[in-house]
């Protein structure tokens, strides 16, 4: 890329954060969780066409990704780079973001089932944790695929998953499910449902008769959060 073209593009990308509403829907998602289209227009303080038009024009510069889910469509930011791009432009204008806010009932925000999978701040943790660990690992940037590592397998077979039945499930081994409190992803596919079939057999978890809540036992306690190593609200 020579000179010029840097500079252009340099110009395209800063011209697309200078804009003050798009600005403000960019901070707001700088706690890494995603927003609907509607929530973004009532941050950036303009009419839904508006912001679906100040969206697109940050999709085109890559500084928001879109995930379709059901009837919603959730924008968060591209990647790190842009996190800490926007970090720095903060600390330069002395300003911070307003932290999110769910409206979750709380009896359903830190565990729940999600279909077939676990969902809640538990369930995003667990998501966390597995990737950080490198159990899993994305198969495309943003596809919200991933596939099951050697390391994955060997953990979640200790762990008494089991392994056979997963590879043999006819769906996707692992996908990212955008969860609707926490606004980040938990686990889904063959991986997830294996994971939540796990808990409730060895009694980590007891399913609520009357509602997707899941209450963790003491036993939960010790398998999630000793010898996992999750961290919940970090």
């Amino acid at each position: 890329m020579n000179v010029e073209m840097a500079d252009a593009s340099i110009a395209r990308v800063a011209a697309a954060i200078a804009e003050p509403a798009r600005a403000r829907m960019l901070c707001s998602l700088m706690d890494g969780r995603a927003r609907t289209g509607t929530e973004l227009a009532v941050i950036a303080e303009v009419s839904p066409s508006t912001a679906s038009v100040h969206l697109t024009r940050l999709k085109d510069q890559e500084l928001v990704k879109v995930l379709a889910q059901g009837k919603h469509r959730y924008y968060s930011l591209d990647d790190g780079r842009v996190a800490a791009t926007l970090e720095s432009l903060m600390v330069l204008a002395g300003t911070r973001s307003k932290p999110f806010v769910p409206n979750t009932p709380t009896h359903l925000r830190w565990a729940r089932t999600c279909y077939d999978h676990m969902a809640g701040e538990l369930a995003v943790a667990l998501h966390d944790r597995m990737l950080k660990n490198k159990w899993i690992a994305q198969i495309k940037r943003h596809d919200g695929t991933y596939e099951l590592t050697p390391v994955g397998t060997r953990e979640l077979s200790a762990h008494g998953i089991e392994m056979e039945a997963v590879n043999l499930a006819r769906r996707r081994i692992a996908c990212a499910c955008l969860d609707w409190s926490e606004r980040r992803s938990h686990l889904g596919g063959a991986i997830g449902a294996a994971l939540l079939r796990s808990a409730i057999q060895h009694k980590w978890v007891l399913k609520d008769l009357d509602s997707r809540v899941l209450r963790i036992t003491k036993r939960g306690d010790r398998e999630f959060f000793g010898r996992l190593g999750l961290q919940v609200g970090a």
